[in-house]
C-alpha cells in the first residue's frame, strides 16, 4: 500500500507538470517581446532568441527537455534576471520558510487549546465566542487581514515595522511577527474547528461514559479525551499546511517581503516562464508530499487504520 501511495503521488506530479507547462505557454503575452522590450527587432533577432530558449522546438520536445532538466536539478535560467532559477529559489526560500514556520507555530499554540476549551464548554459563552472568532478568521481574506494589522499595529501604534525582514535572527522574527499573525489567523481558525470537532466526538464516545462510571477524575478523563482527539488534529494540522501556500503569496506581497511569494508574483507579471514553472511545480510537490506524509502519519498514529490496511 505504501508503494501504491508513492506511485500515485509521482503520477500526480507528472500530470501537474504537464498542466503547468502547457498553461504557461498558452497564457496571453509574447515571451520574446518581453525579452527584447521596445527596441527595434529583426526577424533574425527574434529567431535567435527563440532558438536560445528552445521556443523553436515542438511543444512536446520543449516539455521533455524541461522535465529532464527538472529531474536533474536544473530548472533553467531566469529570463528576467539571467541567473539560474535554482539560485533564485534558494535566495528567497529562507524568508518564506521562516515565515511559514512562525505562522504555523503561532496557530498551533493558540488554536489547539482554544478548540479543546470550546468543546469542553459546549454551548456556553466561551464556546460561542471562540466559534464566532473562528468563523470570522475563516471568512476574512488574508490580504485584508494583513492590511488591517499593518495599519493598526505598524502605522497607527508603531509597535511593529512596516516592511522588510530586518538584520539578525531576533530582528527578523520581529519583522515577520505581523505577517505570521496574518497567516496564523486563518490557519488557526481551521485548527480551532478541527480540534473542537475531534474533541466533541471523543466526549460522546462510550469509553468516556465508562471512564466516568469507573470513578476516574475529571483530569484523567480530560487527558484520555485529548490523547485520542490528538490523532485527527495532528493529521488535520498537516493538511491545513497547504492553506499557507496561497496565503503566503498574498501576505508577502502586502508586507513587501523578499520571499518565494513575492518572487512568484514578479515572475508572473513579467512572464518569466522558467521561474513560474519551477515555483509552481515546487509548490505542487510540497502539497503532494505533505498529503502523502499526513496519510502515512495517520497510519502510524491510529492502529485501527493500520490493521485495516494490513488486512486488505
Amino acid at each position: 500500500m505504501l508503494a501504491l501511495r508513492i506511485l500515485g503521488t509521482l503520477a500526480l506530479l507528472i500530470v501537474l507538470s504537464m498542466l503547468i507547462f502547457l498553461l504557461l505557454y498558452l497564457a496571453p503575452g509574447d515571451l520574446v517581446k518581453n525579452l527584447l522590450g521596445i527596441r527595434n527587432t529583426s526577424p533574425e533577432m527574434i529567431a535567435q532568441v527563440r532558438a536560445q530558449y528552445g521556443l523553436d522546438l515542438p511543444l512536446h520536445e520543449q516539455y521533455l527537455a524541461w522535465l529532464g532538466g527538472v529531474v536533474s536539478g536544473d530548472f533553467g535560467t531566469s529570463i528576467r534576471n539571467q541567473t539560474p532559477v535554482g539560485a533564485l529559489l534558494l535566495d528567497r526560500l529562507g524568508v518564506t520558510l521562516l515565515l511559514s514556520g512562525l505562522a504555523f507555530a503561532l496557530a498551533v499554540v493558540v488554536a489547539v487549546p482554544l478548540g479543546a476549551a470550546s468543546a469542553f464548554r459546549q454551548g456556553g459563552a466561551l464556546d460561542r465566542g471562540i466559534s464566532g472568532f473562528s468563523i470570522l478568521g475563516l471568512s476574512a481574506p488574508s490580504f485584508a487581514v494583513g492590511l488591517l494589522l499593518l495599519y493598526v499595529f505598524a502605522v497607527a501604534l508603531r509597535w511593529f515595522p512596516i516592511y522588510g525582514v530586518g538584520d539578525g535572527l531576533a530582528d527578523t522574527l520581529w519583522h515577520l511577527m505581523l505577517p505570521a499573525a496574518t497567516i496564523a489567523i486563518g490557519l488557526g481558525a481551521i485548527l480551532v474547528k478541527l480540534t473542537r470537532t475531534a474533541t466533541l466526538r471523543e466526549l460522546t464516545s462510550d469509553y468516556v461514559t465508562f471512564a466516568r462510571a469507573r470513578g476516574l477524575t475529571r483530569a484523567q478523563v480530560v487527558r484520555l479525551v485529548l490523547r485520542n482527539a490528538a490523532i485527527p488534529v495532528v493529521t488535520g494540522a498537516g493538511l491545513v499546511l497547504t492553506f499557507m501556500v496561497g496565503s503566503t503569496v498574498l501576505v508577502e506581497t502586502v508586507f513587501a517581503l523578499p520571499g518565494v511569494g513575492m518572487l512568484l508574483q514578479e515572475s508572473v507579471l513579467f512572464k518569466d516562464v522558467p521561474v513560474v514553472q519551477a515555483l509552481t511545480l515546487a509548490i505542487a510537490a510540497v502539497i503532494a508530499v505533505i498529503a502523502l506524509a499526513v496519510d502515512l502519519l495517520y497510519l502510524l498514529l491510529d492502529p485501527r487504520v493500520r490493521h485495516r490496511e494490513l488486512a486488505s
